[in-house]
């Protein structure tokens, strides 16, 4: 069988954590948790991760710098992470936004748990 991925998710609300949570194990993901922007930058230091869906209005560092962080780090393995943003203030940003700090994708909430599999899915099968 092939080797599962690691999602990390960054969300400081423990009801859509574990439900996020839940769904990608179902679907054979190893999860790391964060919830808030120092223990982003904490976990993607101490691991390999897959991808990310980062929440941009987490505590410490919001989604925004976390994201910034990640992509100016010197190892290409961290700075190449795709990171899926998921907030429920997509209005207040723009696509563009979302791209010119490095953020990949984004989910909007209330989270479609479909769509979130399948988002994941489109940035961890190689």
């Amino acid at each position: 069988m092939a080797e599962s991925k690691t999602i990390l998710i960054a969300e400081d609300s423990s009801v859509i954590l574990n439900l996020t949570k839940k769904i990608l194990e179902l679907q054979n993901y190893k999860i790391l948790t964060a919830k808030n922007g120092g223990e982003v930058i904490k976990q993607v230091e101490g691991n390999k991760i897959d991808a990310i869906l980062m929440d941009l209005n987490i505590p410490v560092k919001n989604g925004m710098d976390c994201t910034k962080e990640i992509r100016a780090s010197k190892d290409p393995e961290i700075a190449n992470i795709p990171i899926i943003a998921v907030t429920g203030n997509a209005n207040n940003y723009s696509m563009e936004d979302f791209k010119a700090v490095g953020i990949n994708d984004y989910l909007p909430k209330p989270l479609d748990f479909d769509m979130l599999v399948e988002t994941v899915k489109k940035y961890t099968v190689k």
